[in-house]
């Protein structure tokens, strides 16, 4: 059954990558220009990254930016869409929910997730959140944007209680806000040492 949905959600989003996908709004995400505003750049990994948009940007400031993407098409948007910042950035056809077992130019000073943990299976959860803990260094930055459950919806949607149990061995949440238009939320975490 899990693979019967893997499978399902492999080719919704590859469908979605043959047209302009409808979040692929082509500005950065207001909460990460906010973020990282008043930090000096680093090593970021965008999960889920779509067609590159934020790792553009945070190319562009500095940093030096994994973008990761299980949609063949989705990263082949991204490349064309970082081009000439290919020094600063690494884009990978790429399973986040096997984050644990790539082989990434990390660790990372900064996780970014813009809606693609909420799509994932349960035991796709358990493997992105044992990968995170892997790449992303002690204090480290984590900023999560998940969609909320909404009658009518059942396929996507996680309640605050659920990402704070998803993230609660390793990572501090720091700050939580609640999404426009649809139920959604922005998480901001940090990550705390296994000792």
């Amino acid at each position: 059954m899990a693979n019967l949905e893997a499978l399902r959600r492999r080719l919704t989003f590859a469908w979605f990558y043959l047209f302009k996908p409808p979040w692929d709004s082509g500005i950065p995400a207001p909460e990460l220009v906010r973020e990282i505003a008043a930090r000096p750049p680093g090593n970021a990994l965008d999960l889920g990254c779509g067609t590159g948009t934020n790792v553009r940007y945070l190319a562009e400031r500095g940093w030096r930016v994994t973008g990761l993407d299980f949609i063949p098409a989705a990263i082949a948007k991204a490349k064309r869409k970082t081009r000439g910042l290919e020094e600063r950035v690494t884009l990978l056809v790429a399973d986040v929910t096997t984050l644990a077992q790539l082989a990434l130019p990390g660790p990372y000073d900064l996780a970014l997730d813009m809606g693609c943990f909420h799509s994932l299976t349960e035991s796709g959860r358990a493997g992105y959140v044992t990968g995170l803990k892997r790449w992303l260094k002690p204090g480290g930055r984590f900023l999560l944007y998940a969609f909320q459950p909404e009658a009518g919806h059942k396929l996507w949607g996680l309640t605050r209680a659920q990402v704070e149990a998803l993230f609660r061995e390793g990572f501090t949440l720091t700050n939580y806000e609640q999404g426009t238009g649809r139920p959604s939320a922005w998480y901001y975490f940090e990550r705390t040492s296994d000792l």
